[in-house]
């Protein structure tokens, strides 16, 4: 009998990023809450939650980045290097597979985030498009451009929550066929043995990322504890 696939948040942020704020321990107990059997941690610019979490974690981890570049952001998984932020697409991309990675293509066709849409071609050497973002919006319009993407682009999709505060992971998640460990779990990926799911976060978890944000623009964001809150 085939083993059930595994059900991983493929893009959740931690603390290290300015915008988030999950601590370790919150990522790893609201993971086990959401019966995910694996996260990809994608902080902005540092990898030091991602390995940090790595060691410490009884889930499946893949150690990752959300990279900015010119055109917009994209995923760089199952990496231990740092890739340098605003380079070119065609650059990013590349450098994420020199440093044995695989890119994904984040949020390219939600309104209020830095997607790039219709400026991917076919020759990008992406890997995969994130169709479902539950962050992304409009939610559903989001999601249907994105399919529609992938499809044009003949890319494997997936889905990641795009989490910045605890109660947000799991909210969308991806499918894989694969052996529960990191490097099989992005060689799936490639091969397209992969099913996104998942669902829009709330309107309230919304204007509380929106609070969180100007808070921390304005120098008011608090520190947050490494207790799990529910």
């Amino acid at each position: 009998m085939k083993p059930r696939p595994l059900k991983i948040d493929l893009h959740v942020h931690t603390h290290y990023s300015e915008d988030a704020s999950t601590s370790l321990e919150q990522l790893e107990y609201y993971s086990k809450k959401k019966g995910l059997d694996g996260i990809a941690v994608t902080d902005h610019e540092t990898l030091k939650g991602a390995l940090e979490f790595a060691r410490k974690s009884q889930l499946v981890v893949i150690p990752g980045l959300e990279v900015e570049t010119q055109s917009g952001h994209v995923l760089a998984l199952n990496i231990t290097t740092l890739i340098p932020p605003k380079l070119a697409i065609s650059e990013t991309i590349d450098r994420i597979h020199e440093a044995g990675g695989i890119a994904v293509i984040a949020h390219p066709t939600a309104v209020l985030k830095t997607g790039m849409g219709q400026m991917v071609s076919l020759g990008s050497n992406l890997d995969a498009v994130e169709v479902i973002n539950s962050a992304a919006f409009p939610f559903f319009l989001s999601t249907y451009l994105g399919r529609r993407l992938a499809t044009r682009l003949k890319l494997p999709q997936t889905a990641g929550s795009d989490a910045h505060h605890p109660p947000e992971i799991g909210n969308a998640y991806t499918l894989v066929g694969s052996d529960p460990d990191p490097d099989d779990v992005v060689k799936a990926i490639i091969k397209g043995e992969v099913t996104p799911c998942g669902k829009s976060i709330s309107w309230s978890k919304r204007i509380k990322r929106g609070a969180f944000g100007l808070a921390r623009r304005w120098g008011f964001g608090r520190r947050y504890s490494s207790k799990p809150s529910i």
